[in-house]
């Protein structure tokens, strides 16, 4: 496995173009020297500009949620067994096709009892899951009623239907999700609790958010790594959302998830990290032979026990964690 990437930021210029169009927004570093004016010939006159790259957005730095360094060249393994394209084919069909049956029964669950509605988005996310060719063992149970905080390392999209498998819950995300193509439009309907990021003034009313939610007797489920990670490092959990727990008087259920090839290996195959797609990080899985997601759900964190954020947040990233590489870890 290559050395991944540390993620650093190098001092940028912002580069201003000749004329018109506003600002280039390309980063250069700071120690290279501009490139050459071409020396002007008295015969043909100056000559074309010299070429500059094609400027593109600056992405900045997320206010209060981290980026992993985890990235698919150093982290993902690449030698592993893989099954015949014809089956990847098949089940990347069956995939797609549990997924659009799943959305055009919604209206009809939504119909349904409490208990038999939850019943029945556990067996489809289930049958997600199984549809890539991912095997499941599932230990453990979460309460079954009752507000409860679920919280869990980030690795892989595969995380979303394995944590509603244990209990339907509603999600915490990334406002940018409720632009994605289906899955966007899916998460709003769902009821997804949506975060903006990149501003720090709108976390407090997310907070109250969440809390009233778990208040309602409902389940929130969460990445608190903010960012997704190979599993073979992790990120720190991030405190905000266990005030959410703290308040509404809740437990935090801390759920492990492991994913691991047919030798029992820990695999990174299903990562979804860094500048990965959904479409190759999807035909990785469903390409991969033998791979199994382990969900073991520790014992719940009772409301009280731990008097504030930054503890209950530790004590539920060390229950989640156990085994495994220690916070920031990358071998």
């Amino acid at each position: 496995m290559s050395t991944p990437r540390t993620g650093a930021l190098r001092p940028t210029v912002l580069v201003r173009p000749r004329s018109g169009g506003g600002q280039a927004t390309t980063p250069l570093p700071e120690a290279a020297p501009p490139p050459p004016r071409p020396t002007p010939d008295p015969a043909t006159g100056p000559g074309p500009a010299p070429r500059r790259p094609a400027a593109g957005p600056v992405r900045g730095a997320s206010a209060w949620l981290p980026t992993a360094p985890c990235s698919p060249r150093g982290c993902v393994e690449s030698a592993r067994p893989w099954t015949g394209v014809p089956r990847a084919v098949l089940r990347l069909a069956a995939l797609l096709a549990v997924v659009v049956l799943g959305v055009a029964l919604i209206p009809l669950a939504g119909l349904l009892p409490d208990r038999p509605r939850q019943r029945w988005i556990r067996r489809w996310c289930l049958a997600v899951v199984h549809a890539a060719g991912v095997r499941t063992r599932i230990t453990g149970a979460a309460p079954p009623t009752g507000g409860v905080l679920i919280v869990a390392d980030h690795v892989s999209w595969l995380d979303i239907p394995l944590l509603a498998a244990v209990r339907p819950a509603r999600m915490v995300a990334k406002t940018e999700v409720r632009g994605w193509p289906v899955l966007g439009a899916l998460a709003a309907r769902g009821g997804t609790l949506f975060i903006d990021r990149d501003r720090l003034r709108a976390l407090p009313g997310t907070v109250d958010r969440v809390a009233g939610t778990l208040r309602g007797g409902s389940a929130v489920a969460a990445f608190p790594e903010g960012s997704t990670w190979c599993g073979r490092a992790r990120g720190r959990y991030r405190r905000a959302l266990f005030q959410a727990a703290l308040d509404a008087g809740v437990p935090v259920q801390p759920v492990r998830i492991r994913y691991r090839s047919a030798d029992g290996a820990a695999s990174t195959a299903p990562a979804f990290v860094g500048e990965d797609s959904l479409l190759a990080s999807l035909w990785r899985v469903v390409s991969a032979r033998g791979l199994v997601a382990e969900t073991d759900l520790c014992p719940p964190l009772p409301a009280g026990r731990h008097p504030d954020r930054r503890s209950l947040a530790e004590a539920a990233q060390a229950a989640a964690g156990t085994p495994g590489p220690r916070p920031g870890a990358h071998p």
